[in-house]
């Protein structure tokens, strides 16, 4: 419960304290066009737009998104705000976007689900996949157990041998591992998280959250502004 808070939190801290706003969001808004010379790079801090984590640096530019599907906040992230899309225009060329999945939201569905992440990310069909999970688990409630999970596969067009032999696989067993002990490394208690260069993470709560334009137009300037930092 504690972690569902925590969830909801971020969400309120970083996303939707512009609620009253006269003119409403939704999965059609465009955000308007907002001047680069409003965001200054210069006053993005180390404890305020982000935080400085003990960590080295990865080699190659990285955006890391971390997330669950039952996080409502993660859906608006993706669907709403498609702050992926931002992530991928700061890119340099050899960048590259991550995305991991945590346990700590979902009970036992949750942990499957980041193995169901690890298959995605082997067979390369992440985008096909995402969208249906994140819609059976928080719209129509239709996966409740590895067989939904399965099943969003097949409809992403996976055959269900293939989503067999990759859930039992090496690879798919390391990757799971993999981003379980990323999330326990860096003390992850809430999402959707972003760290940059595996060494910086985007505090959400110290963003400009007066409207959906500039917080999306901030987020996107401090990735772009820490994917520099080494």
């Amino acid at each position: 419960m504690w972690l569902v808070l925590v969830c909801a939190v971020v969400a309120v801290g970083a996303f939707f304290i512009w609620s009253n706003s006269s003119t409403p969001v939704n999965a059609d808004s465009k955000p308007t066009a907002v001047s680069s010379s409003a965001v200054v790079a210069s006053s993005f801090q180390n404890g305020k737009q982000f935080e400085a984590l003990d960590r080295s640096a990865t080699e190659e530019p990285q955006v890391l998104e971390f997330f669950s599907f039952f996080c409502p906040h993660c859906y608006d992230f993706e669907n709403v705000y498609h702050m992926s899309d931002e992530f991928k225009k700061q890119l340099p060329e050899g960048g590259k976007l991550v995305k991991y999945h945590v346990d700590f939201l979902g009970g036992e569905l949750g942990s499957q689900l980041t193995q169901a992440w690890a298959v995605a990310m082997t067979l390369g069909v992440q985008d096909k996949v995402a969208p249906l999970i994140f819609n059976g688990i928080q719209k129509t409630q239709t996966i409740r157990n590895l067989d939904g999970i399965r099943q969003a596969f097949i409809e992403a067009g996976v055959s269900g041998e293939e989503f067999d032999s990759a859930w039992n696989s090496f690879i798919v067993k390391s990757l799971t591992a993999q981003q379980r002990k990323l999330a326990e490394d860096v003390n992850l208690r809430s999402v959707p998280s972003v760290i940059v260069n595996g060494k910086y993470m985007v505090k959400n709560d110290g963003l400009d959250a007066k409207s959906v334009e500039g917080f999306i137009q901030e987020y996107s300037q401090v990735v772009k502004y820490l994917l520099g930092q080494k």
